[in-house]
């Protein structure tokens, strides 16, 4: 079986190239390209990858900043183009940092090095819950970006083309879509429940046909997002009496 390889970075002369890398071993293939790191989170979500070669700046979110919003990670090589990074690169596990412009010799080494992570002494996977207790996103708010743990999540609102990211301390309001923070947020931890709604399963405290109440903010159900709500509880293992009370 073959290595599936994803190539993220907002160069396309530096995504030909390992492209053209990769395409010169047999028992390797692209099985995605990404010119962002929120491209590349979707992908993720939706796509079995075993090795990925991720550029550090790029618009919007980072290398570094995906590597930490991911629960469940391939095997990550940095590409990159600054040496500064590859302290945090490493205390972020990496299997190899490259600094571009990357020779074929020094790309055959990460590929080596892949080769010998025997599954006994590959990285254990974090569990789920682990991962996510320390998951964590940056929103754009006023001029800063401003770091919101996942798990502090209340539940987040669309207004028109805003958000309100509700936690228990504080209300950040941020310019995104509902719809792409829906793609971002970690399958099994957070439901659409209305056009306006996402809530965190985990923080669901009584629901109802047409409303959840999630620390004391009552919340609607839309019509058309019921049937979702209640396949992701059950899912998650919640079990409820007299859901249409």
């Amino acid at each position: 079986m073959k290595i599936k390889c994803l190539i993220v970075d907002d160069e396309p002369p530096a995504r030909d190239l390992l492209a053209a890398y990769i395409a010169r071993l047999d028992d390797l293939e692209v099985c995605g390209q990404c010119g962002t790191a929120t491209e590349a989170f979707s992908f993720l979500q939706k796509n079995e990858v075993d090795l990925l070669f991720l550029d550090i700046r790029m618009p919007r979110m980072s290398g570094i900043e995906l590597i930490k919003s991911l629960l469940r990670r391939p095997q990550i090589v940095i590409t990159t183009a600054y040496r500064d990074y590859a302290v945090e690169g490493f205390d972020l596990e990496v299997l190899d940092y490259l600094v571009k412009p990357v020779s074929f010799e020094r790309f055959l080494k990460s590929i080596a090095r892949y080769h010998h992570l025997l599954p006994g002494e590959r990285p254990a996977e974090k569990p789920a819950a682990d991962a996510f207790e320390q998951a964590y996103l940056f929103f754009k708010v006023d001029r800063n970006m401003v770091k919101v743990f996942l798990k502090d999540i209340l539940y987040i609102e669309s207004i028109r083309d805003y958000l309100k990211i509700v936690t228990a301390e504080k209300t950040h309001v941020t310019y995104l879509r509902l719809g792409y923070m829906e793609e971002k947020l970690p399958e099994g931890h957070f439901v659409r429940i209305h056009k306006s709604f996402i809530v965190p399963l985990a923080k669901i405290e009584v629901f109802r046909h047409d409303t959840v109440k999630i620390a004391g903010h009552q919340l609607p159900v839309g019509r058309v997002y019921k049937q979702g709500l209640t396949r992701a509880m059950e899912r998650s293992g919640v079990r409820y009496e007299g859901a249409k009370t």
